[in-house]
């Protein structure tokens, strides 16, 4: 998830949003597209939002929000072409959200209890909002069933694609951990004990087992440029294998692909470009998706794999920084 917390929508002016000169030169296994990106558009209706997530059937999304009359990101949902938006949450400050693969339930962040403790910042992990939540709720937003109750950070949070294991992360004293409990908010189990590395932007692959994840040096946190290597686990713990190599570049926001072999991601390209790539696990290569100056980020592919959704200021005003949703088709890419 961001998000950013997920990473929050936020992230695009906080601590990696400055050049990275130690981004090493694109990978030669790389294969770019003939003709560049494939057809895009922008989602109309909606033009402050970020980190979009399908729904189970491909045909509606989840996403943060900022409308005129908001004062902070909400929790909304809406259909691909930008009908039917809707508000899920009004209360607090939201980030990371999910549907619950059923198709009738959702699962978002929110600060809305614990309006009592200090704002935070989704976009600094130094000032993370604790007493931020977990919650699930049926696609109205009615029947709101509190998951987590504490006064940690709780958000990044996904589901596993056979429905029965919620993931997410937990900062606790300044660390930040993959955390899995069951659908219904009990069981929870942290899986990562590693008070070098923040871990957090986690998903399930295919086979509700193996889980995707973003990590960074805690000792490299807010530098200009901070790096990020992308992982697997599984969610019992065990079998931790790295998946970027690139130990100096920014490699950021994974998300995987039906296929259970390829992800999309990020990386920053020199002097500070966030660009959309695709990689297979199994043999390394990356297809390059955006080509675009602007930021490009939060990329998710579709449950089918034919549509990529992203976030991206590339139609923005200038001076202006929000992110405005768009979608990539995906359907004639040769993997």
């Amino acid at each position: 998830m961001k998000k950013i917390s997920t990473l929050s929508v936020l992230l695009l002016t906080a601590f990696i949003s400055c050049t990275n000169s130690n981004n090493k030169k694109e990978s030669t296994t790389e294969n770019k597209p003939a003709s560049k990106e494939l057809k895009t558009r922008k989602i109309p209706n909606i033009n402050n939002a970020a980190e979009a997530y399908f729904s189970p059937d491909g045909e509606s999304l989840i996403c943060n929000a900022k409308f005129e009359n908001d004062s902070t990101y909400h929790v909304y949902t809406l259909k691909k072409d930008g009908t039917d938006i809707l508000e899920i949450n009004k209360v607090g400050d939201d980030a990371c959200s999910y549907y619950f693969p059923d198709g009738k339930h959702l699962i978002w962040t929110s600060t809305r209890d614990r309006l009592d403790l200090p704002k935070g910042n989704y976009s600094n992990p130094k000032d993370y909002p604790q007493g931020a939540e977990l919650y699930k709720s049926d696609l109205d937003g009615n029947n709101v069933v509190r998951l987590t109750n504490n006064e940690y950070y709780d958000a990044e949070v996904s589901v596993s694609p056979d429905g029965s294991k919620i993931l997410f992360s937990r900062q606790i004293d300044g660390n930040l951990d993959l955390w899995v409990m069951n659908s219904d908010g009990t069981n929870e189990k942290q899986i990562t004990f590693t008070p070098d590395l923040q871990e957090g932007g986690s998903f399930y692959m295919p086979d509700s087992k193996t889980i995707i994840y973003r990590g960074w040096l805690k000792t490299e946190e807010g530098k200009r440029g901070m790096a990020m290597t992308i992982y697997t686990i599984n969610d019992d713990g065990t079998n931790r294998k790295q998946i970027t190599d690139d130990n100096t570049g920014t490699n950021w926001a994974p998300h995987p692909l039906p296929d259970g072999d390829h992800f999309v991601f990020v990386r920053i390209l020199p002097p500070g470009n966030f660009e959309i790539y695709m990689m297979s696990i199994s043999t390394k290569k990356q297809i390059r998706l955006t080509y675009n100056d602007a930021f490009d980020g939060f990329p998710v592919v579709s449950p089918d794999g034919k549509t990529l959704s992203f976030s991206s200021n590339r139609d923005a005003k200038k001076g202006e920084r929000t992110l405005s949703l768009y979608l990539m088709d995906l359907s004639n890419l040769t993997l």
